[in-house]
């Protein structure tokens, strides 16, 4: 078949979906399809790795200070080139598209004039996370309309978890929904670089942070660490709308050893995460958006290095999972300071070793596999194509 994967995203850029659609390409591409990527052409400073056997076209978008697509400008600089894109090239069996929903809308919109169907990729739900961003009514509404849009014109969907899915038809959206899950990556990331002495005294949060993570509680958490164990970094590597306050929290509580640091490619950002002592992820309980997964987590477990999480919903389920299997997967906290500060000191005092660490990498790899994610969902893909 003739397969088009249409995103914003994609690799080399650092972020969990980027991971999850190559390998969705390359899994595509080894089933004996042909695979074209419809995508943004990434900053300079990037390098592109090459993907025999996958068609990728680029295009330039406009991207905000921090080198992201993420916003309303952001978006449309994508989606509206995009409709012409789609309309005037070679005609595919099927498309699979990445959110935001505009994308989706415009999709739906194009591929209905050239009687095509598309999967739609839905690891959340973005009509749910953008209460937290603003108060606007009409901008809430207006995109849980588009959402419904994208949704519903779809022959299928795909998603992370039975919250997504269960989300999805409380919004009365008919479209079957698949469960697929979501993967490490251990082609990126692996369990190297604890030296014999031991982690180093870093504590790594690695993506975005908006009010729906609430990455506050970690920064009142160091706080306290501190008091008991000075040697200790915390690094924000990524961007989000809360940095601002996350630097004024930090002066305020005077924490000086907290860094706030841009976007790193996949390989830059390995090496930090499997020689952290533990990493950090979070969703705010009380938003709505608690059956959404830290997708983050899956980079650092596939890396050996235990997560502490902070908050409810199934990365929660996924660590405990660890720890009752006897591996050192990390950490679930309620989202409270006190009890992130306490296990920062129980995994500072008791860190894991480099063999426990190749333990965890390997049984995470064996059954949370982005290869394995991505050959479920090549399979609906499949089956969605040849339904009549």
């Amino acid at each position: 078949m003739r397969v088009a994967i249409v995103t914003r995203i994609y690799a080399p850029e650092p972020a969990a979906a980027a991971f999850a659609l190559r390998a969705l390409a390359e899994r595509l591409r080894d089933r004996g399809h042909h695979v074209t990527v419809v995508t943004t052409a990434v900053p300079s400073t990037m390098t592109i790795d090459d993907e025999p056997g996958i068609d990728v076209r680029r295009a330039r978008v406009i991207r905000n200070r921090h080198g992201y697509v993420r916003g309303y400008l952001q978006y449309l600089s994508f989606d509206l080139p995009l409709a012409l894109r789609l309309l005037f090239s070679h005609a595919h069996d099927i498309y699979v598209v990445e959110p935001p929903p505009t994308t989706g809308a415009v999709t739906r919109l194009v591929l209905g004039l050239r009687r095509r169907r598309y999967l739609y990729d839905a690891a959340d739900l973005w009509s749910d996370a953008v209460a937290m961003e603003t108060d606007s009514r009409f901008v809430r509404g207006s995109l849980r309309w588009v959402e419904r849009f994208a949704l519903r014109g779809a022959a299928a969907v795909v998603t992370i978890s039975d919250g997504v899915a269960n989300r999805i038809r409380e919004l009365d959206i008919d479209t079957p929904v698949v469960v697929t899950g979501f993967g490490a990556d251990a082609n990126s990331f692996r369990p190297t670089g604890v030296s014999s002495s031991g982690p180093r005294p870093e504590f790594i949060y690695a993506g975005s942070y908006s009010p729906i993570h609430g990455a506050e509680v970690f920064v009142s958490a160091f706080a306290a660490f501190s008091k008991t164990h000075p040697g200790y970094v915390l690094r924000f590597i990524g961007n989000g709308t809360e940095r601002g306050r996350l630097e004024a929290m930090a002066a305020a509580l005077e924490v000086d050893r907290i860094s706030f640091e841009p976007l790193v490619a996949p390989r830059d950002l390995a090496p930090i995460l499997a020689s952290a002592t533990a990493t950090l992820a979070s969703v705010r309980p009380g938003t709505g958006y608690e059956y959404a997964f830290a997708t983050k987590a899956y980079s650092s477990l596939a890396s050996g290095t235990p997560v502490i999480f902070s908050g409810d919903g199934p990365t929660s389920e996924l660590i405990d999972s660890l720890s009752d299997d006897g591996l050192r997967g990390g950490v679930a906290t309620a989202w409270d300071a006190n009890a992130v500060a306490e296990a920062m000191r129980a995994i500072a005092d008791a860190p894991s070793t480099a063999s426990e660490r190749a333990e965890l990498a390997a049984a995470v790899n064996r059954d949370y596999s982005l290869v394995a994610v991505a050959d479920r969902i090549a399979a609906v893909i499949e089956s969605v194509a040849t339904a009549r």
